[in-house]
C-alpha cells in the first residue's frame, strides 16, 4: 500500500502511474493479441468480425470499469482519512453492487446483442463471427466486473504494482490459450473470446488470494456486510454515474460504428488496426488520469486540498509533453505498424490507417488535457459533470455521423473522436476552475483551523468536510 499524501506529489503521481501504465499495456494486449492472431490467422473479415463488435463491448464492459473506478474512489477517500474500518465496509458494499450489476448486466447484454448488431448494420458478410465472438464476451462478464473491481480496489489503497503483475500473468495466458484455441482446436473467432475470459478468470483468482494473505485492511467480516441504506446509496451513486459515463460514451462510438460500417469492411479493418495503436499511444494519457483519480481522493481524504492542485498542475505538463510526442509518433510510424498487424497484402486498408493516425494523432493533446481533469473531478467526488461530459461526446460523435461521414466519408468518421473530446473539454473545463475555487477554500478553511493562518475565510462555495468525496456541485 502506498500514501499518497506525503512526500513529492510529482514524484508519487509518476511513480504510481508507471505500473498502472504497464498494466493498462498489458490490458490492452488482451485485445491487440485477438487482433494480431485472428488478423494473421483468420483474415481480414475475421479481424472485422472482432472490430465490428468493439464499440458494443466498450458499452458493457466500459460500464463495469467505470463503475468499479466509482466504488473504489470511496475506499480511496477513506483510506486517506484513515478511516479503516469505512474501508473495509466501503468494500463490503462495492461487493454487493458489483455482484448485483454483473447480474444485471449478463442478461441485459446477452438478450439484446443481435437488435443491437442489426441496428448497427453490421455487414452480413462478418455478422455471423461478430455475433459468437461477442456473445462469448458478454458470457464472462463477472470475470472483468471481479478482476476491475479488486484491482481497483487494491489500487485505491496506492498499490498499483500489485495488479500489474496479474494483469501480466493473465496477458500471457490470454495469448497462450488464443493460439491454443484457434490454431490447434480450430475455434474461430470463439477462440479469441473464450480465451480473453478465461484468462480474466485468472487474474481475478489472483487478485483474491493477494488479498486473503497480504492485505488484512480487507479482510472483511459478516458484520462489515450489514450494510445500511445510506451506505449503498454513497457507493452507488459515486459508481452509477461514472459507468453510465462511459455507456455514453460507448452509445457514441457505437452511433460511429454504425456509419463506418455504411463505409464497408475495409473501412472497419482499417479502424480495426488503427485504433489498437492508437488505444496504446493513448495509455499513458489514461494512466495518468487514472492515478489523479486515487491521488484526488485520498487527499481529500487527508484535508490537503492545495496538494491536488499542485499534482494537477505538474500532471498536466508531464501527460501534455507525452501527447505531443505520441501523436508524433502515430503520424510518421503508424503506417508500419499497422503492416505488422494485418500484413501488406491490402493497400487500401493501410491507407485508411494513416488518414486515421493523422486526424488523431494530431489532437492528442486535447485527450491528455481530458483525461487529467476528468478524473480528477471524479476523485472529488463530483458525479454530474463527468456524466454530462459524455453526453457531450456523443453529441459530437451524433454529428460527425450524421454530417461528417456524408461529406468527408472515412475522413469525417474517424473526426468523430477529436470533435468528442473537445464536447467533452468545453464542459469539463467551465467545472475545474469551480473546483479549483473550492479546493483553495477548503484549504483556507484547513489552514485557519491549524493555526497555520489567521487569513479570513471568503466562502465563495459553499463547503464539505473531508470525510467523503465533493459532493455533485456542479
Amino acid at each position: 500500500m502506498s500514501d499518497l499524501t506525503k512526500g513529492n506529489s510529482l514524484k508519487l503521481i509518476f511513480f504510481f502511474t508507471i505500473p498502472l501504465l504497464i498494466g493498462n499495456l498489458f490490458q490492452q494486449l488482451y485485445n491487440v493479441s485477438d487482433t494480431v492472431v485472428v488478423g494473421q490467422t483468420l483474415g481480414v473479415k475475421a479481424l472485422a468480425s472482432v472490430g465490428a463488435t468493439g464499440s458494443i463491448n466498450f458499452l458493457i464492459i466500459g460500464f463495469a470499469q467505470g463503475l468499479t473506478a466509482g466504488l473504489a474512489i470511496i475506499t480511496a477517500t477513506r483510506f486517506g482519512a484513515r478511516d479503516y474500518r469505512g474501508v473495509r465496509r466501503s468494500f463490503a458494499a462495492s461487493i454487493v453492487i458489483a455482484i448485483i450489476m454483473t447480474i444485471v448486466l449478463t442478461v441485459l447484454s446477452l438478450t439484446f446483442v443481435d437488435p443491437i448488431l442489426k441496428l448497427m448494420q453490421t455487414p452480413a458478410s462478418i455478422y455471423a463471427n461478430a455475433r459468437i465472438f461477442i456473445r462469448t464476451i458478454f458470457a464472462g462478464i463477472f470475470a472483468s466486473m471481479t478482476f476491475n473491481l479488486l484491482s481497483n480496489i487494491i489500487r485505491a489503497l496506492g498499490d498499483s504494482r500489485t495488479p500489474l503483475i496479474f494483469l501480466i500473468i493473465g496477458t500471457i495466458v490470454n495469448v497462450f490459450l488464443e493460439l491454443l484455441f484457434i490454431l490447434v482446436f480450430h475455434m474461430g473467432v470463439a477462440g479469441a473470446g473464450w480465451a480473453t475470459v478465461i484468462s480474466q478468470v485468472v487474474a481475478s483468482l489472483l487478485c483474491v488470494v493477494y488479498i486473503v494473505r497480504s492485505i488484512p485492511l480487507l479482510h472483511i467480516s459478516r458484520e462489515d456486510f450489514k450494510i445500511d441504506t445510506k451506505e449503498l446509496w454513497a457507493h452507488f451513486s459515486t459508481g452509477m454515474p461514472m459507468g453510465f459515463q462511459l455507456s455514453i460514451i460507448a452509445i457514441g462510438t457505437m452511433v460511429m460504428q454504425a456509419a463506418l460500417n455504411s463505409l464497408g469492411t475495409d473501412s472497419v479493418a482499417a479502424s480495426t488496426a488503427a485504433s489498437k495503436v492508437d488505444q496504446l499511444c493513448s495509455l499513458p494519457m489514461s494512466s495518468f488520469g487514472v492515478t489523479m483519480a486515487t491521488f484526488a481522493a485520498q487527499n481529500f481524504g487527508a484535508g490537503k486540498y492545495s496538494r491536488i492542485l499542485e499534482g494537477v498542475k505538474k500532471t498536466l505538463w508531464l501527460s501534455g509533453t507525452f501527447a505531443v510526442s505520441a501523436g508524433a509518433l502515430v503520424i510518421f510510424l503508424g503506417r508500419p505498424i499497422v503492416t505488422l498487424i494485418i500484413g501488406d497484402a491490402d493497400e487500401h486498408v493501410i491507407q485508411l490507417s494513416q488518414t486515421y493516425f493523422n486526424i488523431v494523432g494530431s489532437t492528442y493533446l486535447l485527450l491528455s488535457v481530458l483525461f487529467i481533469i476528468r478524473n480528477t473531478l471524479q476523485g472529488l467526488g463530483r458525479r454530474v459533470l463527468p456524466t454530462l461530459a459524455g453526453v457531450g461526446e456523443l453529441t459530437m460523435r451524433v454529428f460527425a455521423a450524421l454530417f461528417m461521414v456524408g461529406a468527408f466519408g472515412y475522413a469525417g468518421a474517424v473526426s468523430a473522436e477529436p470533435l468528442a473530446w473537445l464536447g467533452s473539454c468545453v464542459i469539463l473545463v467551465p467545472s475545474w476552475l469551480s473546483a479549483i475555487r473550492q479546493l483553495k477554500n477548503l484549504q483556507r478553511s484547513e489552514d485557519v483551523a491549524t493555526g497555520k493562518t489567521d487569513e479570513k475565510v471568503v466562502e465563495a462555495e459553499p463547503v464539505t468536510s473531508a470525510k467523503e468525496p465533493v459532493p455533485a456541485q456542479n
